[in-house]
């Protein structure tokens, strides 16, 4: 059982370092394909909306709730509030909500 574990352990380390190590060595010269640029530009957003949306729908006790809170927050950020106005709007539809599906 134990021998398994480091070995799991060394397989993880080895992979992971791999993948950051790779990019490193490979790619020496700036890349020029704008099509790779915007690739590479948009993963951090895309990487934090696929960990957030899911979390943001199935952290309310109805997922219903969630799922109207996130477009309530996505259109009032797109009409121009502050984040704290989104945020704010967000939870008051949750309380809202969820007062009406629970009871």
């Amino acid at each position: 059982m134990i021998r398994s574990n480091w070995l799991y352990i060394a397989v993880m380390f080895a992979v992971s370092y791999t993948i950051r190590i790779l990019p490193l060595t490979l790619i020496r010269k700036p890349i020029k394909n704008r099509f790779i640029q915007s690739f590479l530009y948009y993963v951090p957003y895309v990487t934090l909306a696929v960990m957030t949306f899911p979390a943001i729908v199935n952290a309310t006790q109805s997922p219903a709730a969630g799922a109207v809170a996130l477009v309530v927050g996505i259109a009032a950020a797109w009409f121009g509030a502050s984040l704290f106005q989104v945020s704010v709007a967000c939870c008051a539809v949750v309380f809202v909500l969820e007062l009406l599906l629970v009871h």
